[in-house]
């Protein structure tokens, strides 16, 4: 009978919700960061999705005051391949693979990265390879996920990104406000980042955590040394 009344107390107190009286929780939602720190919650963020090896990065930024829209995928050695672009500064595509970056664009990209020259003209439609090292960094998880800048957060109240729980970890320094979403189901992934400052707002949307993500260097015949380009 004791038992009886603990459910019907319960079911109650859920009716009683319903109108908007009061809360009605159960262990589905109950906190997983309760009693944590937002820097410790970070942490946490850090380890899981580093830890899941490869993962997805869609978003929007702003460069000199125009949009800026980047898409890519890193796989768990650190190779990535993706695209950056606007309709002012054109799309650019950038593949790297085991530290070597081959970069693409469109005409208006190569117009605008190199300033008119007579480079660009000579490598429409091909990859430009970088030295080892100089764009091995893009897709790098420790850069991405930099603990040491994930300090000195505050957390807000609870939202949604795409329909899963986050909790809401803010960083505001220096005319910046960033704001983390970390997933409250699940492992603690990031879920999305968003910038606010004086160059303008950026977001973030990290997703396919631990999906495979194969990536391959383009077509020997496809490929530009740069420094055959930066010598002709």
């Amino acid at each position: 009978m004791a038992a009886n009344r603990n459910l019907l107390a319960a079911a109650a107190a859920c009716a009683v919700a319903v109108v908007g009286i009061t809360g009605c929780n159960d262990d589905g939602d109950k906190d997983p960061f309760k009693g944590m720190s937002a820097d410790k919650i970070a942490q946490k963020a850090i380890a899981a999705s580093k830890g899941a090896g490869s993962f997805k990065v869609s978003g929007t930024g702003d460069e000199n005051g125009k949009p800026v829209k980047v898409d890519f995928a890193v796989a768990e050695s650190n190779d990535c391949q993706g695209k950056t672009g606007s309709p002012t500064t054109g799309t650019g595509e950038i593949i790297v693979v085991g530290g070597t970056s081959y970069i693409k664009g469109d005409d208006k990209f190569w117009e605008n990265a190199t300033r008119g020259s007579s480079v660009g003209d000579k490598i429409k439609g091909r990859w430009m390879k970088s030295p080892d090292g100089q764009q091995s960094k893009t897709c790098d998880k420790d850069v991405m996920f930099e603990s040491t800048s994930l300090k000195g957060l505050k957390r807000g109240k609870d939202a949604e990104v795409d329909g899963e729980k986050a909790a809401v970890l803010t960083k505001k320094k220096n005319g910046r406000t960033l704001t983390y979403y970390v997933a409250m189901d699940g492992k603690p992934y990031f879920l999305q980042i968003d910038k606010k400052d004086s160059d303008g707002p950026a977001k973030m949307s990290f997703s396919d955590y631990g999906s495979p993500v194969t990536v391959k260097a383009p077509p020997a015949g496809q490929v530009v040394e740069q420094k055959d380009l930066m010598g002709s």
